[in-house]
């Protein structure tokens, strides 16, 4: 098996497995950018998706001025490329991580492009609920926590569905977090592959892009029929 990596993929075997530009480094290294930020962002995405919808027209704490800042804020993220984000909020990653380069300094960005594109899926699932069953449970003298519980619970199946989408988004992303020196299997694809030429390196960074979408694909898919069946 050595002997035919090292005849048909010369360049993929010379990079080996560990070190800075190692394959289970740069695995390792989209992992991580992409579950921490998908944490972090993906709390504050869900948090300010309930709030959107909570604190809409007709929402159970409605509020107005809250709604229109939320729905501004994430308006405005959402908008802007997340190439030009690393650059734009550099100052501030510098700030929070003590650096602006690598992969901890990617989480940063990651996030705050997670954020708003989570919290607009979210919004959209909790805004397409049955509103009978958010209406009986406040009839039946639900609390503020109890119709938040309700409106997780109903929206679960989808609430995975969108986590799928978000997840795969982010993990494109992360091929872009190169830019700042994060690592990463994307990295590699350009900096190891397509500029030097090495059309196997790039190839294999591709496929295994591809096999962490479909894995991430597949498990969403299966927990959302599971769910949905209940």
């Amino acid at each position: 098996m050595i002997e035919l990596i090292q005849t048909y993929l010369p360049n993929v075997y010379k990079m080996g497995w560990v070190g800075q530009a190692g394959w289970g480094t740069a695995i390792y290294l989209t992992l991580y950018m992409t579950f921490v930020s998908f944490v972090v962002g993906g709390i504050l995405g869900l948090v300010a998706g309930l709030l959107l919808v909570l604190t809409a027209p007709g929402g159970i704490i409605e509020n107005k001025v809250v709604f229109q800042i939320l729905d501004k804020i994430t308006s405005i993220f959402r908008a802007i490329p997340f190439i030009i984000l690393l650059a734009l909020i550099n100052p501030f990653t510098r700030m929070i991580v003590g650096t602006g380069i690598g992969p901890t300094a990617a989480l940063v960005p990651l996030s705050l492009a997670v954020f708003p594109f989570f919290a607009r899926q979210v919004q959209v699932v909790l805004s397409e609920l049955d509103r009978g069953v958010i209406e009986a449970a406040q009839a039946s003298g639900a609390t503020f926590w109890d119709i938040v519980g309700v409106y997780l619970r109903e929206g679960l199946p989808d609430l995975i569905r969108v986590t799928t989408v978000t997840l795969i988004s982010l993990i494109g992303e992360t091929a872009m977090a190169g830019a700042i020196g994060a690592g990463g299997l994307g990295n590699v694809a350009i900096t190891y592959g397509y500029q030097r030429y090495n059309h196997d390196v790039t190839i294999l960074a591709t496929v295994l892009i591809l096999m962490l979408i479909f894995l991430v694909q597949f498990t969403g898919d299966f927990l959302t029929r599971e769910l949905s069946h209940r």
